[in-house]
């Protein structure tokens, strides 16, 4: 079986579509989504309703809660929090009840899904330092792969430190360890690389592959001044940051 492993999408249209059409060419088989659908970006409604039209199983991000009111923003930047707010009221009805759904953790084939830690979709797991604690919890889900986003930034973990992978390379997961991975952004990414980041899980060959995808940052971020969304939004989609 092959999973696509996509994550912060972040209501960037563009960024998505260029990211199912390369899923599409690769033939792979399942999608999941670990969560934030929106926020930030101009195209909310037309994200969700990808994610809906493709039956895509997808986690609740922090951003998703807020945009559809489960939660308020809290601990919010200015920006961040001016973002979700636009999007809170520019959701179709629809979109916020199919929002309001989502469940909090994901298990596919042996893995387990999360937008942020296993039990908290609001933290953040920057390092080898931040997922150590939560290995004994997968582990007693009989799980040996934990999926996660939120820091839009691509990495992989195991309880003896942190794996580099260069892009569009595979990583050989093996049988013997657990591994923490997390994709990267598709429509937000922040470590310097302005391309769309996924990943690929091949559960047969137990290998991982991170995939980057160039799209339209141009348009993207033009759509999100158009909407009057703070000018720091588009400028950091062209940065990567």
């Amino acid at each position: 079986m092959t999973y696509a492993i996509i994550s912060d999408l972040h209501s960037n249209l563009e960024a998505l579509t260029a990211v199912l059409d390369e899923i599409d060419r690769l033939g792979v088989e399942q999608v999941v989504c670990l969560g934030d659908v929106v926020g930030y970006n101009a195209s909310p409604n037309e994200c969700v309703e990808l994610m809906r039209e493709r039956d895509v199983p997808t986690i609740c991000g922090n951003h998703d809660a807020v945009a559809c009111g489960l939660t308020e923003p809290w601990g919010f930047n200015p920006i961040a929090l001016a973002a979700a707010l636009w999007t809170r009221e520019n959701l179709s009805e629809d979109n916020l009840t199919w929002l309001r759904q989502l469940p909090d953790t994901l298990t596919r084939h042996n893995f387990l899904a999360v937008h942020g830690s296993p039990l908290d979709r609001d933290v953040y797991m920057f390092g080898w330092e931040d997922v150590l604690p939560h290995m004994e919890f997968v582990k007693e889900q009989d799980c040996s792969l934990c999926f996660f986003g939120h820091t839009h930034c691509p990495g992989i973990f195991s309880d003896d430190g942190a794996y580099s992978l260069d892009d569009d390379s595979r990583f050989a997961l093996g049988d013997d360890k657990l591994f923490f991975v997390n994709p990267g952004s598709v429509g937000q990414p922040r470590d310097g690389d302005s391309r769309a980041s996924f990943g690929v899980l091949d559960t047969e060959q137990r290998e991982y592959e991170l995939i980057r995808v160039p799209y339209h940052v141009k348009q993207a971020a033009e759509r999100s001044i158009e909407a009057g969304l703070p000018h720091f939004l588009a400028e950091r989609l062209h940065l990567g940051r």
